[in-house]
């Protein structure tokens, strides 16, 4: 039986649909996110559907580069604690979830906008990332164009990517939505946490002896 990796499933759904909108106005606007068209239509499918569409090819390469390249702990760490199915299952939760739960501020801050829209798996991207400076809080993190063995550590980069993405969301100075990176990274810690409560003490373990 061939064993598909969800990441690599994932990734291949989303570049797919996301290169087929391109060209397909029609699909795009049936599921980019609309809050206004979602309050109005109850088209609630458009916080999942809207996490399979990227703007262009930079920001679909961003959010994918950096999801496969973080999810592969979590999901073997998923698939080690709980087995395949239940481990894979958590790992759709982590991801498809961060999504949705990520957009609900954004929801509930422009449903009364026709005018606007978001797209992107940034929430789900900012969960499995958060989840997986949990289990290796002190591996290092390359920012381009440095390689990782210049980056900084994880829970660093964790702790700055929070804070540039809650200023930027209440600065609304770009049309990024950095609301979404903000709960999804969130979303992600708490869910682990939940379904893993030893990553929290593990976590501490790691940075104090990083520290010491």
């Amino acid at each position: 039986m061939l064993n598909l990796s969800p990441t690599l499933v994932l990734v291949a759904l989303t570049c797919g649909i996301s290169m087929y909108a391109w060209s397909s106005q029609e699909l795009m606007d049936s599921w980019i996110l609309s809050p206004y068209e979602v309050r109005r239509r109850n088209e609630w499918y458009r916080f999942v559907t809207s996490g399979f569409l990227h703007a262009d090819f930079g920001h679909l390469l961003f959010n994918m580069l950096a999801f496969y390249s973080f999810s592969q702990i979590v999901e073997q760490v998923f698939v080690n604690f709980f087995g395949t199915t239940t481990g894979i299952l958590y790992f759709l939760l982590l991801y498809i979830g961060g999504i949705i739960v990520s957009d609900i501020p954004t929801y509930l801050r422009h449903r009364d906008d026709p005018g606007y829209r978001s797209l992107g798996a940034s929430g789900g991207v900012a969960s499995v990332i958060f989840s997986a400076i949990l289990f290796a809080p002190t591996n290092k993190i390359g920012i381009f164009p440095l390689p990782p063995s210049l980056g900084i550590p994880g829970f660093i980069f964790g702790f700055l990517y929070l804070a540039y993405s809650y200023y930027m969301g209440r600065r609304r100075g770009d049309n990024i939505n950095h609301d979404a990176h903000f709960y999804g990274a969130l979303y992600g810690l708490v869910v682990t946490l939940i379904l893993i409560p030893k990553a929290g003490p593990f976590f501490w373990d790691q940075i104090r002896g990083f520290l010491s």
